[in-house]
C-alpha cells in the first residue's frame, strides 16, 4: 500500500473535541485513525462528523452508545469486513461499545477501549480481565497481519507510570492486569512505541487535575500493538503530545505510527518533549489520593 500513517486517540468525547480533532486530522494526515471514548451513538456521530470525514476521504466504522464508551475506525486505505464488538465477549451486563475491527490496506485493525477496572476488588475488575481474554482470542484467531490500537487502561510496566509508589493499590498496574496484557501480546503482538524507545520516559495520559500534564506526571496506557508483519514496517512511533496542550484537550494524547516511510522523520518518542524534569520517587501523589 505504500506509506501508511496509523493513529490512535482516546478523544474523551468526540463532540467536545471537534474544534481540535478536525484541525489535527488536517495537520497530521493519518490514513487510519482509531478513536476511543467517542461518547456518541452511531447516528449522532455520523450527523456530527460524517460530512467532514467524507470530504477528507475517510470511510468510517462505528460502535457507539449514548454518553459512554464508543469506538471508531476511520480509514483512507479501505474499510472491509467490519466487526462490531468481541465474539463471545463479556458484558457488564451487556456488551458495551468497546471494540470495532476492520481490514484496512490489508491489515486487520482493532480499535479497543478496554474496561477501566475501577478498583481491584470490584466486579468491573473481573470484567476487565475477561474482556482482555476475549480480545486475545479474537486476535489469535484472526489474520496474521494485525494491529490492536487503543486505550488499554494498563501501564505495561513500572517504567510506564511517573512513580510506581503513587499507584499502589490502584488499578492499571496490578499483576493480573499486566499478565492479561502480556497474554494478549503473546499471540504475536509487539508494543511498537516501546520497541522503538525502550528506555525513554513516554506517557500518553495525564489527569486533568493538579497540573499533572504540566508536571509531566502521567502514564502510558494508549498502545499500538502490532503483529510481526506490521511491526517490521514501522519507521516511526511517537506520542503527539502537542494535541494534549492548549485549550480544550482530551486527557489523552494520540499515538502515531508510520509504516514504510516516516514523513516527519524518526522524530522521537514524545513530540514536543515535556519540559518538566522527572520527579523524585515518592514526591508526587495521584490527585484522588490527596
Amino acid at each position: 500500500m505504500g506509506r501508511v500513517r496509523v493513529a490512535t486517540w482516546n478523544v474523551n468525547s468526540v463532540k467536545q473535541r471537534v474544534p481540535r480533532f478536525l484541525p489535527w486530522l488536517d495537520q497530521r494526515r493519518p490514513d487510519v485513525v482509531c478513536l476511543q471514548e467517542t461518547k456518541l451513538a452511531d447516528d449522532a456521530f455520523t450527523a456530527l462528523l460524517g460530512g467532514e470525514l467524507s470530504q477528507r476521504g475517510y470511510e468510517v466504522a462505528l460502535s457507539g452508545e449514548v454518553q459512554w464508551n464508543g469506538v471508531a475506525i476511520l480509514s483512507k486505505v479501505g474499510l472491509d469486513d467490519v466487526v462490531v464488538g468481541l465474539e463471545d465477549g463479556p458484558g457488564f451486563p451487556h456488551q458495551e461499545a468497546r471494540a470495532v475491527a476492520a481490514t484496512c490496506g490489508g491489515v486487520r485493525v482493532h480499535s479497543v477501549y478496554v474496561p477501566n477496572g475501577r478498583t481491584p476488588d470490584s466486579d468491573h475488575y473481573q470484567y476487565k480481565l475477561a474482556w482482555l481474554a476475549a480480545l486475545r482470542n479474537v486476535v489469535r484467531n484472526g489474520p496474521e497481519a494485525a494491529v490492536v490500537c487503543g486505550d488499554v487502561n494498563i501501564a505495561p510496566t513500572d517504567a510506564d507510570v511517573f512513580d510506581p509508589d503513587a499507584y499502589v493499590g490502584q488499578t492499571h498496574v496490578t499483576p493480573p492486569e499486566r499478565a492479561a496484557l502480556a497474554e494478549l501480546q503473546a499471540v504475536g503482538l509487539r508494543d511498537v512505541v516501546r520497541d522503538r524507545w525502550p528506555d525513554e520516559r513516554v506517557f500518553t495520559y495525564w489527569d486533568y487535575r493538579a497540573g499533572m500534564f504540566h508536571r509531566d506526571l502521567g502514564m502510558r496506557i494508549d498502545l499500538v500493538l502490532a503483529s510481526n508483519p506490521v511491526a517490521e514496517r514501522v519507521k516511526a512511533a511517537w506520542v503527539d503530545r502537542l494535541a494534549r496542550k492548549g485549550s480544550g484537550p482530551s486527557d489523552h494524547a494520540p499515538v502515531i505510527v508510520d509504516l514504510d516511510e516516516a514523513p516527519d522523520g524518526d522524530i522521537g518518542p514524545v513530540v514536543p518533549p515535556p519540559s518538566a524534569p522527572a520527579t523524585k520517587r515518592g514526591s508526587a501523589k495521584l490527585p484522588q489520593s490527596r
